[in-house]
């Protein structure tokens, strides 16, 4: 499969600043696809049913305000963000069936994914786990864990807990070398209202933020083949903004410059609606819920096509007089990405921390 439908250099004359290099790597990346295409009558077509439908997506604050932190807490408040989105990858089961999946009760109700996580993470604050003290995330072993992240009875266990573990473990120490009093809060400061020098400290301090993979297939004048995502890092700031709205730390003058996250629902979606096309055995594979290994050429591909995907939808909607920016339509996108009819092929089913 090729892209020649779409003129590379100029998609990207029309993005604008790529500070962090997740638009120009993965264009690269989508020069040289096999696997997925990006079909641009579908791109022209859903842009003008959102512009018709005047769609904005709307921040959910329930999931990154909890009623447990006094209001104008900016220190314990960011460290919240900072402690989900530490966790927040691969909710999917591991063994044979991948629908049988880790699941916390709450309120008598079964929750799973990422409202499962906040749920558990909460369930811990108010049992007096220190989710806010970076001594404590950094001294946290596979026990203390597995018990913040317990299942309901009879379900199983959150997937890959070791990965998990080290995240919280790095997240303490990555803190504590900020050598401050209120770390999470200092990591705000120096960013100086900068999402990208945020995101830039952020995969310094905490490797597993650091989303990058190498592209083997073919040269693509990129330095070391290397093709940026950066999923976690760039959602990670998104969520700040959204949880820190009506305060100095909560306002960045670039987060228009944040690509769409690269995850498994959004790509399900835009091929959904049509705008990402999949090679015959590549849907054979994911029909299979076969696992696409991380790393390899088709979850690069897939990932690739997720970035640009959501910014050529995004460069339509905006010559169409409807501005909106790439991290706002991913979250859209997302919403969607609940409630797709049981006809709709299922998300591509890899193993990683970085999504």
């Amino acid at each position: 499969m090729t892209n020649h439908a779409i003129i590379w250099p100029d998609a990207l004359d029309q993005t604008g600043p790529d500070p962090l290099y997740v638009l120009r790597s993965t264009a690269a990346v989508m020069q040289f696809t096999r696997d997925v295409t990006i079909e641009p009558d579908a791109i022209n077509a859903v842009a003008d049913r959102l512009v018709a439908r005047n769609v904005s997506p709307e921040w959910d604050a329930t999931l990154h305000n909890p009623s447990w932190i006094v209001s104008g807490d900016i220190e314990r408040l960011t460290m919240w963000v900072m402690v989900l989105d530490a966790l927040n990858f691969c909710f999917w089961g591991q063994g044979s069936n991948p629908d049988i999946r880790w699941r916390v009760e709450r309120d008598r109700t079964l929750l799973d994914g990422y409202v499962a996580l906040v749920a558990a993470l909460e369930r811990g604050a108010r049992e007096g786990e220190r989710l806010d003290d970076p001594d404590r995330l950094a001294a946290m072993d596979r026990e203390s864990i597995a018990h913040l992240l317990r299942p309901a009875p009879g379900q199983q266990e959150i997937p890959l807990l070791e990965e998990r573990v080290r995240n919280i473990r790095e997240l303490g120490r990555g803190l504590n070398a900020l050598e401050s009093d209120t770390p999470a809060t200092e990591l705000l400061r120096r960013a100086n209202g900068s999402a990208i020098e945020l995101i830039r400290d952020i995969v310094r301090l905490f490797p597993s933020f650091n989303d990058v993979v190498t592209w083997r297939r073919a040269e693509t004048g990129l330095p070391g083949n290397e093709v940026r995502f950066y999923k976690r890092a760039q959602i990670l700031v998104g969520d700040l903004s959204g949880a820190l709205q009506g305060t100095p730390y909560g306002r960045f003058h670039d987060l228009g410059q944040l690509t769409a996250f690269a995850d498994y629902k959004v790509p399900q979606v835009l091929h959904r609606l049509g705008i990402l096309c999949y090679s015959n055995d590549l849907i054979a594979r994911i029909s299979r819920r076969e696992r696409i290994p991380a790393g390899s050429a088709m979850e690069i591909e897939i990932r690739a096509a997720t970035i640009w995907g959501c910014e050529l939808l995004r460069q339509e909607m905006t010559r169409r007089g409807h501005v909106i920016a790439a991290h706002e339509l991913d979250w859209l996108l997302w919403e969607q990405g609940q409630s797709l009819p049981k006809d709709a092929l299922p998300y591509h089913l890899t193993p990683t921390i970085f999504y």
